[in-house]
């Protein structure tokens, strides 16, 4: 078997900084006050998940918007091990707000369109107004779209766009460049979707490309769109992840405190086997997020085989942890009223998103010159 040499200087860093910790602290502490898993359930079902003052809260208070900007555009001059931390809480929350799509997606695309420049005065504009929470900007690509897959260049309607109902900018790829579209221009239809996960509302968006304001000339424009679905799909991993320990939690404090023949039903070797056997998915599942997000915040050239490989695994692992969740939980798992419900859908949905597993893994065998998956 071949795989490629790696060319990194130092081994990845799996583990928590102090520093992450403390935000992971902060923004646990935030979402716990501010969005509870039943709140969310209540905003999903009338239509409404978005919660204005919690996205100020959680980026004009603690400046989890700005992590991927830089200082002198008003960031927070961090990067994408700080952003995995805060995604890692929001998929245990199943929190309806643009984080990935926003904060993650469209920063790292502005940012790859030399938005540090000075000179670049729109891009730095619209970088400092999205670091403070003030702008909400996402790609104008289907939630589908891998990275390196087919872009929707130049295309009048884009389907699944993900968070667009929330936008003010929309970034679009145009046959002569990339734009950004005020969703309130004339000509921009913005038509919601029904979607699976009614935390992730997604769109259809009808859209005149040259109505908006270039920032990026065609050779660069691409490259930006792809260099923001890589860091979308990178730490998308880690929401994931969140997804992933917070239905096991949940399934074991159920199991400890239900019981059945005056034994708790967790005590049942089969159960302990499922979610001992789940344990060990979700340790794996840590290590391929975090590998990804640290590949990504040090520009490793192993970034792209980084994220393929975390793509391909922690996808499987949400799902089969929000499947086990369900069923563990038994009868009340399968009602409405029990959040369950809402974690599984987030899973099936993010397992698709930025590239189904199955696409992943044919990344994966390409980049390590391996046979494609069976």
């Amino acid at each position: 078997m071949k795989v490629p040499p790696n060319t990194s200087e130092a081994s990845p860093d799996l583990l928590y900084s102090d520093t992450e910790d403390d935000l992971r602290a902060a923004v646990r502490s935030l979402l716990t006050d501010r969005a509870d898993v039943p709140a969310a359930l209540v905003r999903a079902e009338y239509g409404n998940p978005y919660d204005p003052e919690l996205w100020t809260s959680l980026t004009a208070g603690i400046g989890a918007s700005g992590l991927l900007v830089p200082e002198k555009l008003g960031g927070q001059g961090a990067g994408p091990r700080e952003a995995a931390v805060v995604l890692e809480e929001l998929g245990r929350s199943v929190t309806a707000v643009p984080y990935l799509t926003s904060s993650v997606m469209a920063t790292e695309t502005l940012l790859a369109c030399d938005g540090e420049s000075t000179s670049s005065t729109d891009v730095a504009g619209l970088l400092t107004a999205l670091a403070h929470g003030h702008r909400v900007a996402v790609l104008a690509v289907p939630l589908t779209t891998a990275p390196d897959g087919p872009l929707p260049v130049g295309a009048p309607v884009v389907t699944g766009v993900a968070d667009a109902v929330r936008a003010d900018v929309l970034l679009v790829l145009g046959d002569d460049g990339l734009y950004a579209v005020e969703t309130a221009s004339p000509g921009v239809i913005v038509e919601p979707l029904t979607p699976l996960d009614l935390t992730r509302p997604l769109a259809t968006v009808t859209i005149d490309a040259g109505a908006g304001l270039r920032i990026a000339e065609p050779p660069l424009a691409e490259a930006a769109v792809r260099r923001g679905l890589l860091a979308g799909a990178g730490l998308l991993a880690s929401e994931q992840l969140g997804i992933a320990e917070r239905c096991l939690e949940e399934t074991v404090n159920y199991t400890r405190s239900r019981h059945q023949f005056n034994r708790p039903v967790g005590s049942f070797q089969a159960l302990k086997h499922r979610m001992a056997s789940l344990w060990l998915e979700i340790v794996s599942a840590r290590a391929a997020a975090r590998n990804a997000a640290d590949a990504l915040a040090t520009g490793s050239p192993d970034a792209p085989l980084a994220v393929a490989l975390a793509q391909a695994y922690c996808g499987r692992v949400a799902v089969h942890a929000a499947e086990e969740c369900v069923q563990l939980h038994g009868g009340i798992g399968m009602t409405w009223e029990h959040p369950a419900h809402l974690y599984l859908k987030r899973a099936k949905s993010d397992e698709i998103a930025l590239g189904s597993p199955g696409r992943h893994k044919e990344t994966l065998a390409a980049l390590a010159d391996l046979p494609g998956p069976r």
